[in-house]
């Protein structure tokens, strides 16, 4: 683990621009929001994790991350994080952290560096009682635009399998190129997306 001090990006607003589903905030009342999306908290962790090994292990057997990796995470860099949650309940979530080298590398499976410029999405995971919705998407076009408005971090990177591809070229991601990293028998695609559009997304709906 790095021993760089850790530093907080800092928070901003999750607004999006028009056409992309959004939830009033106004419609507060003294029961839980029916819908809301933040980052997420150690006390989130078990749920998290048991949405992650019920969507990886069913089809690939093995978890992106494990229950202590998602506390490391979530202690190291909430703010690289995002949930969906209705009536209290997590549905969605989107789990990153901070890289500092041009591509990824098996360390950089479980490294949160804080000096890095680019955010690592390590896993994206819907309920499966909320899946063929559209909620992964919605969740991912919320996580970049938030991101986007974080001066520190300039792009996106992720791995994924071929077949997820086209799904993460639709919100700009662009192949970069196979993954160096391999989880047992499986390999990947890297991709990469600039966060300049969504920054520039963010200021202009201040």
């Amino acid at each position: 683990m790095s021993t760089q001090s850790v530093h907080y990006l800092r928070p901003v607003a999750l607004r999006l621009p028009p056409g992309i589903l959004e939830t009033p905030s106004c419609q507060r009342r003294h029961t839980l929001p029916a819908s809301e999306f933040r980052c997420l908290t150690q006390q989130d962790a078990a749920s998290v994790f048991e949405i992650e090994r019920e969507a990886f292990i069913s089809v690939s057997g093995m978890c992106p991350l494990h229950l202590d990796e998602i506390r490391n995470f979530l202690t190291l860099c909430p703010e690289l994080s995002l949930g969906w949650f209705q009536e209290g309940r997590l549905v969605a979530f989107i789990i990153g952290s901070l890289w500092d080298e041009e591509r990824l590398t098996q360390e950089s499976l479980t490294l949160h560096r804080p000096g890095g410029h680019m955010a690592h999405l390590h896993v994206l995971a819907v309920h499966r009682t909320f899946r063929q919705q559209g909620r992964g998407s919605s969740l991912l076009w919320r996580y970049l635009y938030h991101l986007g408005g974080q001066p520190a971090v300039h792009r996106a990177v992720l791995m994924c399998e071929d077949a997820l591809v086209p799904f993460y070229e639709r919100f700009g991601f662009h192949r970069v190129g196979p993954c160096s990293v391999t989880v047992g028998p499986l390999a990947f695609t890297e991709l990469q997306c600039s966060l300049r559009g969504h920054a520039s997304m963010s200021r202009n709906s201040c």
